[in-house]
């Protein structure tokens, strides 16, 4: 069984971090959130795998991702010259696919549960695509399955003004060959592109039997900053605490840490997990990292407050704030500051003097 993850797109709900890099890039805990996507396929079993790139510094996915020997899987590139949907992103994936069933994912899709069983149970059966879907509170903004009184499905339509039901289809789907033939007699929508719901509800209404599986566990489409800071807390409540940096005396922990190789947290700070600090950091004095955030690689942090926030590779924060619900982007800086509570979405390189 092979793999497709959709690393494609402009990203325009979370401009400015998208201005220089594709939003699948964008980390969460510290990785970016494609590659959760990747380690699922990975941890179902599926080792080869396709990314579509296209859109802004798409080079970006390739020296990420390389040709995956790195991370255990060999990668195909295929390049889709603009957005126009789903159902043509898979499509022009039909040569290395072949005749084989398959699993696609789209690169900002979070799911906590393992979908290997969900992988066997769908090889194994008569279902010509099956689809996952979530329970949601707000589904006119997702592609909607509605049920017949048996349970099976009956009907697949994208952002309903009046939804029968809050049943989101989620961006994970079960496909075989079979959707490549319907895909090629496909109309565009009003968006002018083709919709993987379009697609599964033309399969289903020739008579072709589409299955599905209930999330129970958590699921999030990550497509707005506050669902990537959502995403950021649950997945930093799941991780266990690990310390292989320095830490000098009069330095205060509480909850889970995360820490990586050679940074230092310096004496006079707080830290109230759970939080994750990457590589080669220094962090403090006189700085409190409350829960639920994220501090990437070589950034340096003093004499300043943050709380469920991510701050990214690079960033240098030397200043008397409070930063809360935040994204700071790469090789972002922020220095000299009066005291009230600031709220900020910088994009990368961005630099702020107050």
């Amino acid at each position: 069984m092979k793999g497709i993850i959709l690393h494609g797109g402009h990203g325009t709900r979370l401009r400015p971090l998208t201005h220089t890099g594709p939003k699948q890039l964008l980390p969460i805990a510290n990785k970016p959130m494609s590659e959760y996507c990747l380690d699922a396929l990975k941890n179902a079993g599926v080792s080869e795998i396709a990314i579509i790139i296209g859109g802004i510094a798409a080079n970006k996915v390739q020296e990420y991702y390389g040709d995956g020997k790195k991370f255990g899987v060999k990668i195909t590139y295929v390049t889709q010259d603009e957005p126009r949907g789903i159902a043509h992103a898979i499509n022009i994936c039909k040569d290395f696919i072949k005749n084989e069933k398959f699993i696609v994912f789209l690169g900002d899709n979070i799911i906590k549960k393992d979908i290997l069983d969900y992988r066997k149970e769908f090889e194994n059966s008569e279902f010509d695509a099956s689809i996952l879907l979530c329970e949601v509170d707000n589904p006119s903004q997702f592609g909607i399955a509605d049920l017949n009184p048996d349970g099976s499905i009956k009907k697949i339509m994208e952002k309903p003004k009046e939804p029968p039901t809050n049943l989101a289809v989620t961006g994970i789907y079960f496909l075989t060959p079979k959707i490549f033939d319907i895909i090629s007699r496909l109309k565009p929508s009003w968006r002018n592109e083709l919709e993987i719901t379009d697609a599964l509800q033309m399969l289903l209404e020739e008579g072709n039997k589409i299955g599905y599986y209930m999330i129970t566990d958590y699921w999030k489409d990550t497509g707005t900053p506050n669902d990537i800071i959502h995403a950021n807390k649950v997945i930093l409540e799941d991780m266990k605490p690990y310390f292989k940096g320095i830490k000098e005396d009069n330095v205060k922990i509480e909850g889970n840490l995360m820490v990586g190789e050679n940074s230092i947290i310096k004496s006079g700070t707080r830290i109230i997990g759970p939080v994750i600090i990457g590589k080669n950091c220094i962090i403090g004095p006189d700085t409190l990292i409350d829960k639920n955030t994220s501090i990437g690689d070589g950034s340096e942090i003093s004499k300043c407050q943050i709380e469920d926030s991510i701050i990214m590779s690079g960033c240098k924060i030397r200043a008397g704030i409070k930063i809360k619900n935040s994204i700071i982007a790469f090789n972002s800086e922020i220095s000299e500051s009066d005291s009230e509570d600031k709220v900020f979405l910088l994009g990368e390189g961005t630099k702020i003097s107050l």
